[in-house]
Formats: C-alpha cells, structure tokens, sequence
C-alpha cells in the first residue's frame, strides 16, 4: 500500500517495458446546461448533477468500481453562498462581486507542506499586488460518496481560497492578476524538490 500511495503521489509510474508515460494522455467528456434568458437557478445545477451522472464513460474505471477519474461541475460564483460561508466559518465579510476572486486548490496532506504551500501563494498574491482574505477547509465525505480506496490513497487536501481585488482593479485586469497568481505559485511550488508531496498541488479553479 505504501508504494501505491507512493506512486500515486509523485505522479506517473516510471517508463518500463511498454509503458512510456510520454504517451499519456488527458480526455475529457463536456456537457452544457443553461437558462436561455440568463437567470441563475438552482434547477440548472440539478440538471447539470444529472447529466454528469449519465456520462458513465466520464468515469475512467480502473480495478475497482468506486475509483475513477474524477468529474465535476463549473458554476458561476454563487456569491450568496461564499458570502454565508465566509462569514460563518472564518468571520470574513466578502467584498461585493467582481472584486474578490475564489479558488479551489489541491495541497499537500503533509501539514507542514501545505503550510508552506499557502505560505507561497500568500506571497504571490502579495507580489501581484492584490489582497489574501483568506483559507477555508472545504467539505469531503469519502464514506458517504464511497470513494475507492485508489482514490483515497491519491486524495489531497481541498481548501479554498478569497482574494481582495486592490483598489483600480477590476473585470479582465482582475482575472489577468489571479491567472499570474495562480502560474507563478505552480511554478514555483510543483518544480520545489524539498517538497515530497509537491505534485499534489493544484489549482482546481481560481476566478
């Protein structure tokens, strides 16, 4: 198991017999669901919940059932809700939309490794100019979702991220900043061999 763990943390396997990971990869399978007149409901994301679970192929199984490669949905930033959590689990009040970016990221499950994550990419915020407000444990619940235990073996841990737009910035000047933020902190965190758990760290989304 721990050469499972091993392996699945630090990446692919190594190139041997006919296996070359040079030949890997990435496919995916996209659907769209929407409100023709543009209006945001909770019935479109439903929809959306279910037409991810119709694409049975979306799931890359391996050896077991309950282990594939992942899928999920992309929303618009539901600003009421990150205002309630925000404000429930860290006692943040968030700025108006459009002058706050959320993330989700991927960090190391070794505490003192995500630290040092967080603490690089609180200082590429700082360096770009724009504002930290601050980190919030997303929820998981491996048993009920019966994850695999392939997968459970690879999970990282998920926090989320607020960022403050500085004075003056704003619409695509914003979004320009926060994809900097988010190129400099992977360069400079996945490429850190002092880091055992370095290519857990991912960006999920930052917008």
């Amino acid at each position: 198991m721990n050469q499972l763990r091993q392996q699945l943390t630090l990446g692919l396997p190594p190139r041997q017999g006919l296996y070359d990971p040079a030949w890997e990869k990435d496919g995916c399978g996209v659907g769209f669901v929407c409100d023709i007149k543009g209006r945001a409901s909770r019935r479109i994301v439903e929809t959306a919940d279910h037409m991810n679970c119709c694409m049975v192929h979306r799931g890359g199984l391996g050896y077991e059932k309950n282990t594939g490669d992942g899928a999920g949905v992309l929303t618009a930033l539901p600003h009421g809700f990150f205002a309630r959590a925000a404000k429930a689990e860290l006692g943040l009040e968030l700025p108006p939309p459009g002058s706050y970016g959320a993330g989700i990221v991927f960090l190391p499950r070794d505490a003192e490794e995500r630290a040092h994550c967080k603490a690089v990419i609180a200082e590429e915020v700082a360096n770009a100019g724009q504002r930290l407000l601050g980190w919030r444990d997303v929820p998981t619940r491996p048993d009920a979702a019966d994850i695999g235990s392939a997968a459970r073996a690879a999970m990282p841990a998920i926090e989320q991220l607020f960022i403050a737009a500085a004075d003056g910035v704003a619409g695509d000047a914003f979004e320009r900043k926060l994809y900097l933020i988010r190129k400099a902190a992977t360069h400079r965190l996945r490429t850190d061999e002092a880091l055992a758990e370095r290519l857990l760290l991912y960006f999920v989304s930052l917008s």
